[in-house]
């Protein structure tokens, strides 16, 4: 797998890592929570702090992160009971050094506020795998408003991106 290639940041902050959907309440925090989680357990192997964050392009701030979420994620031992949505911003958008986003809306989105954020946004779904997947086959589907059971498998499909995501983490360290 390939290193994540960092992106030069105006300020000198530990490398942020942002999950971004539509309402900051499900799926961007899922992956937050599911990376804060693993980074913990790989820590040793990083070169430095990793900062995880969360955001939504049509968030309303404040608001919590959805109740099957919240039991997901505490099964794996993350407790997010406390979550609040942040709505992306275009500085949160500069000062990050790399954008996990779930469909292809939220990636227009953030490169239409921001062009120059056109090198650090990838798909998550599609992240790190060896062959690029059609776009309606990269989008990882909104469970909100879903029987419990689409928030099992919108769970379990950001859990292996993320894993993705935390090797590259990883890697990065020896690709300076």
């Amino acid at each position: 797998m390939q290193p994540l290639r960092e992106v030069s940041r105006p300020s000198p902050v530990p490398k942020r890592v942002l999950f971004v959907c539509t309402g900051n309440s499900c799926r961007s925090v899922m992956a937050q929570g599911l990376l804060q989680h693993r980074l913990k357990q790989l820590e040793q192997r990083l070169a430095e702090p990793v900062e995880v964050l969360s955001a939504g392009v049509f968030a309303i701030e404040g608001m919590p992160a959805s109740k099957e979420t919240v039991r997901l994620l505490q099964q794996e031992g993350v407790d997010y009971s406390g979550h609040m949505a942040r709505r992306l911003s275009d500085n949160l958008i500069r000062q990050t050094t790399w954008i996990f986003v779930m469909e292809p809306l939220h990636r227009e989105e953030i490169l239409r506020r921001v062009p120059e954020a056109k090198e650090k946004v990838h798909l998550l779904k599609t992240f790190g795998l060896p062959e690029r997947l059609p776009e309606d086959q990269a989008i990882v589907p909104d469970p909100i408003g879903k029987p419990a059971e689409v928030y099992e498998i919108c769970f379990a499909t950001i859990r292996e991106a993320v894993e993705r995501v935390a090797q590259a983490l990883t890697s990065s360290r020896k690709a300076g």
